[in-house]
Formats: C-alpha cells, sequence, structure tokens
C-alpha cells in the first residue's frame, strides 16, 4: 500500500498555503532549538527572561481590578465580570493604550480606534483580511521582511510584493516604482509594511527625513503604512525618532503594537491603532477599527480580558508609561548589540568577506557570508558547532540563494555571546574553505540589502 493509502486527508485537498515555506518558518525554527537545547541560540527574538517574575502577575491583576472599582466605579461583581467573564471585542484595555501612546510616542488617538488583539499577529491578520477585497489586492512590504506578515498574507490570499530597504530604511524610488508598476498590470495596491525602528530581521532603521518623506508618498499615491513597532522603546544611546503614527496628519499609517517585549510575552497581548474612516452605503462613517472588530468577533471572540488585566496593571503600576519600566531591558540589550557588533570586528578583522550591519538600537545584527545560508547549514551549525541563528532566506520570498544570517543579541547572556561568537566563526572559516566566493542575492552589506 502506498503512503497516500494510508492518509485520511491529501495536502492537495487542503488550503494551498499551507504548503507554503512562509507557514512553516517559525514552526521549522522551533524545532530545530528543541532537538539542539544545549546550543547557544542567537536566533530567538525573545525578550529576556532575566527580569521575570511571577509575583508582578498577580501584583499586576490587583492593581487592574482596584482600578476598575476605584477609578472606573464599578462594583465587586462588575470586576469579576469584567475580568472572568468573555469580553469587549475590541478590548477592555482600549483606553489604557491610547494614554500609553500618548504618552511614550506622543500619539494621540480615540481609544475606539484601538483594538486589542492576541498578540501583534492577530493585528496583522485583521488588517490584510479587511484590506483583501478581490483577486487585483496586494500588499507590499519592505524586504527582508517579517515572516509573520508574509505567512499572514498567505492565509488570506494577499500577494506581497517586495520592496528595496536601501540604506535609510526604505528605498522611497523603489516603492513609487512597485506601486506604478502593479496598478499599471490592473492590481491594487493597499498598503505597505514596514518596521521603521530596527526592524525585524535586518536592524535597519529610517531617518526622520526618510519618514516624512514616505508619509508625503504615502498620500501621493492613496496608499496606507501598516507600521509595525515591537522594538521603539530599545533604541540603546541613540536619540529616539517619532514613529510614523506621531507624524501622521492624514490618516495614511494603521499601527501595529504589541506588549511582548516591553510588557509580558506571555500574555500575548497586542493591538492596533485604526483610526481611518470608512464610509458605509448607508452614508454612515464609522471607524476602520469597527470594521476590524468584526473580522477579530469571527476569529477570537474578544482578547482573554486576565491577559489585559495584566498588562493593564503593568501600565498602570507605571503611569502610563513603558519607558522607564524597561529601562533595564534597553541597557541590557545596548549591552548585548555592541558586544556581538565588537565581537564580530574581533572576529573578522578588514574581512570583506564578512560583514555585518551596525543598528543603533533592537535586538538584530545581520552578518554576510561569502557562500550560500540554508536550513541545512543551520541544522549542521546547531548539531555540530552548538549554535543557533536564523537564516536570512526565510525573510525573502522567492530568493533561493540567500548568503546572510541574522543574530538576535536579546535572550543570550554576555558570557554566551562570546562562546557563540567563537562557534560561528569557527562555522564560517571552516565553510568558506570549502567554498566558492561569488556574492549571491540577498546580501546585506554596509546596510545596504539587494533583496531583488
Amino acid at each position: 500500500m502506498t503512503a497516500e493509502q494510508f492518509a485520511d486527508l491529501a495536502a492537495d485537498a487542503l488550503f494551498g498555503a499551507l504548503e507554503d515555506p512562509a507557514l512553516n518558518s517559525m514552526n521549522f525554527l522551533n524545532e530545530v532549538a528543541s532537538h539542539y537545547p544545549d546550543a547557544i541560540a542567537l536566533a530567538a527574538g525573545r525578550p529576556t527572561e532575566e527580569f521575570f517574575d511571577l509575583a508582578d502577575v498577580h501584583r499586576y491583576l490587583r492593581g487592574f481590578c482596584r482600578y476598575l472599582e476605584t477609578e472606573l466605579g464599578r462594583t465587586p461583581e462588575q470586576v469579576r465580570r469584567t475580568v472572568l467573564q468573555y469580553g469587549r471585542t475590541k478590548g477592555i484595555i482600549h483606553e489604557l493604550v491610547a494614554e500609553n501612546l500618548r504618552l511614550d510616542e506622543g500619539i494621540e488617538v480615540d481609544p475606539e480606534s484601538v483594538v486589542v488583539t492576541a498578540g501583534c499577529q492577530e493585528a496583522m491578520f485583521l488588517v490584510l483580511r479587511a484590506l483583501r477585497a478581490d483577486e487585483r489586492d496586494v500588499v507590499l512590504a519592505v524586504a527582508p521582511t517579517y515572516v509573520g506578515l508574509t505567512g499572514a498574507a498567505r492565509l488570506v490570499d494577499l500577494p506581497v510584493r517586495p520592496v528595496r530597504t536601501g540604506d535609510r530604511g526604505v528605498d522611497l524610488d523603489d516603492l513609487a516604482a512597485v506601486v506604478r508598476r502593479e496598478r499599471a498590470a490592473g492590481r491594487r495596491p493597499r498598503a505597505c509594511y514596514v518596521m521603521p525602528d530596527f526592524a525585524n530581521p535586518s536592524g535597519l532603521s529610517m531617518d526622520l527625513a526618510t519618514r516624512r518623506r514616505l508619509l508625503d508618498l504615502a498620500a501621493a499615491e492613496d496608499l496606507l503604512l501598516l507600521e509595525d513597532n515591537p522594538y521603539g522603546l530599545f533604541h540603546g544611546d541613540s536619540d529616539r525618532i517619532p514613529t510614523l503614527k506621531a507624524l501622521d496628519e492624514h490618516r495614511r499609517v494603521v499601527y501595529l503594537g504589541s506588549f511582548a517585549k516591553s510588557g509580558l510575552p506571555g500574555a500575548r497581548v497586542g493591538y492596533v491603532v485604526a483610526d481611518q474612516r470608512v464610509a458605509a452605503g448607508d452614508g454612515s462613517v464609522g471607524l476602520f477599527a469597527d470594521q476590524l472588530s468584526k473580522v477579530k468577533s469571527m476569529v477570537t471572540v474578544n482578547t482573554s480580558p486576565i491577559a489585559q488585566a495584566v498588562v493593564g496593571g503593568k501600565l498602570l503600576a507605571h503611569g502610563g508609561r513603558l519607558t522607564d519600566a524597561n529601562t533595564r531591558e534597553r541597557d541590557l540589550y545596548a549591552r548585548n548589540l555592541r558586544r556581538v557588533v565588537d565581537g564580530l570586528a574581533a572576529r573578522f578583522p578588514h574581512d570583506p568577506e564578512v560583514t555585518w550591519t551596525v543598528p543603533a538600537g533592537g535586538f538584530f545584527v545581520v552578518v554576510t557570508v561569502p557562500f550560500p545560508v540554508d536550513d541545512r547549514l543551520l541544522e549542521s551549525s546547531a548539531r555540530d558547532y552548538g549554535v543557533l541563528w536564523t537564516p536570512m532566506g526565510h525573510f525573502y520570498d522567492g530568493v533561493a540563494d540567500v548568503r546572510s544570517l541574522r543574530l538576535s543579541v536579546s535572550v543570550v547572556p554576555g558570557d554566551l555571546i562570546d562562546l557563540g561568537l567563537d562557534r560561528l566563526t569557527a562555522l564560517i572559516n571552516d565553510r568558506r574553505d570549502r567554498s566558492p566566493v561569488p556574492v549571491g542575492r540577498g546580501r546585506l552589506a554596509d546596510g545596504a540589502p539587494d533583496d531583488r
């Protein structure tokens, strides 16, 4: 009997995107890490666990309940119901989120334009699902692109068109060219996904002038910008630059936020700010957030009120701000980032074949090498050298020969960073001794990727 005769379902009878590599990336990387638990993990973009404290969960939960009772005048029964019962689809901490955005980001938004989501990944899915009206629609994304965006787009049958990064976080000329090319082909570019601060995976950021020009271009081309900002608080020693949403005067930006890095990852609480106005067929005008809420009600019903209460309690405990609440984390990430960059410089001095980005903050450094980097090499690295990293091929859509890898500085202690870099150096030197030198596509060098 054949294997198919033993199977209950055939893969080709299921949704086609389930076979797409983008949907398997996170699972594959987690599997490799679980198979080699002793390998030094310079791969995962998770926040540090150094400051986790289970007691904080109870403290924040109690603080939020006190807020409901003393500030909002809820009875004890209403407090219990708010935290323990099914809740409002758009969330129960929307007002606290709006206040946090005002204090930390200088973003003034109506709390009703906030939809609290089950992590930022759900926020992406809701927006893409709402924007995908028919087969003409496409979404643009600065490449290399966070694989979660690519995977979410696959699930809603929304093609992703890459835009070059350039040396300032986005190549605006290429963005304009892609928009016009897609329209000339009869397609509708609905939005462009960007991560202006310490992008995952490149680590690059947009300067202020580029942000303003990007907003002007979006207005001129009638294009939404999907701004994802998980790393903005972790700016190292550099000064913070206003987010696109803080600069947005014409509601061009849909803002995707998360408390995974700055609050508590296990709570899985994110949000989307969608203050764009939507005209209905009956002439009424509502918020884009209300449309997203309709989609959410059929996907997750509502975000866990208990999880929201913990995050809300942390916001309340720190006066609505998370900048000061993350001082220790920001300092740790900055030290680790310097250690990785300085460590690479010490191990590959004046080496034209091995280059790397030097981000001002965030979690990630991209290393370019003179040989192809793929999943097989990662597995060999974990098994034979004891170090994990992420192949950059996971962030390029349809590019086969990618010669770069991503290092994460957020989880590994400083002394293990040095050991991990020693192991990575051994892998690179062993591999290039056996490999030809030609430069392939997907190379990141001097902060400027070639993503075509």
